[in-house]
């Protein structure tokens, strides 16, 4: 596994994407990297799911909940 976390966001052109990548470029930590993956949105409407079984903590969270950790 690469990631510990992933964040993702939507932005509208280059230019907001060029903002966003110099503001990470900013700042970066001290320890640790940031990987930044710019996918446009018909490689993003490509994308598959791929699922295995369900862990315990996600067949608690229910459609209507947003699941934060």
């Amino acid at each position: 596994m690469l990631q510990l976390s992933v964040y993702s966001r939507i932005v509208k052109g280059r230019d907001s994407l060029q903002k966003h990548h110099n503001r990470l470029c900013a700042n970066l930590p001290q320890e640790g990297s940031i990987r930044c993956l710019e996918v446009t949105e018909k490689q993003y409407t490509t994308m598959k799911l791929l699922l295995g079984e369900l862990k315990i903590q996600e067949k608690r969270v229910n459609s209507d909940q947003l699941l934060l950790f």
